[in-house]
């Protein structure tokens, strides 16, 4: 039991430390780990644990690790699978902090991760794009317009009341029609 637990803290451990770009970017890394590799988890587990993490409050990579370190070793794994995700980025911000008088306006780390940027990004469009792979046409809609509205920066509170107005009028439109014979 103990060798499993120091493979998965090892594993999220990995990952939290070459993962740039925050818990998004992880994703496809994760999935690489706990589906392809490990076979923890089914993808289509692991899609609904994914929809889990992002309810839930907290960064996604950390709630994702943490449901699946539940998931094979209920709470000793969690434990295991947390520490393993969160230690990296702990240990680089202290190592940050000590150093960060030092480096701040250092024009090789800013060029630095501005060249980081386009990989981050592709990291994140990864697993949309993997994901997208079964949707419906209509949901491609709500999808691209999910995609503008977020490039437009148009603020959240009108999806909320749109899907208000939109349920509201499906509601009234399903029981007010005329039933058939």
């Amino acid at each position: 039991m103990f060798r499993q637990l120091l493979t998965l803290f090892a594993s999220f451990f990995k990952i939290g430390c070459f993962t740039f770009g925050g818990g998004y970017a992880m994703i496809p890394i994760i999935r690489k780990e706990v589906i392809d590799k490990r076979r923890w988890v089914e993808k289509e587990e692991f899609i609904n644990l994914l929809a889990v993490a992002q309810s839930a409050p907290g960064p996604m990579a950390v709630n994702v690790s943490i449901m699946v370190g539940y998931k094979i070793f209920r709470t000793r794994g969690a434990i295991a699978a947390f520490f393993g995700t969160v230690l990296p980025s702990f240990i680089i911000l202290l190592v940050i902090a000590v150093f960060f008088s030092r480096i701040d306006e250092n024009p090789t780390v800013n060029s630095i991760f501005k060249g980081m940027r386009p990989a981050v990004v592709a990291l994140i469009l990864q697993p949309v794009f993997a994901f997208a792979k079964g949707l419906k046409y209509w949901e491609y809609g709500v999808f691209i317009v999910i995609a503008a509205a977020i490039w437009l920066q148009i603020s959240p509170v009108w999806f909320i009341a749109g899907g208000i107005a939109a349920g509201a009028g499906r509601t009234y439109w399903k029981t007010k029609r005329p039933t058939r014979p």
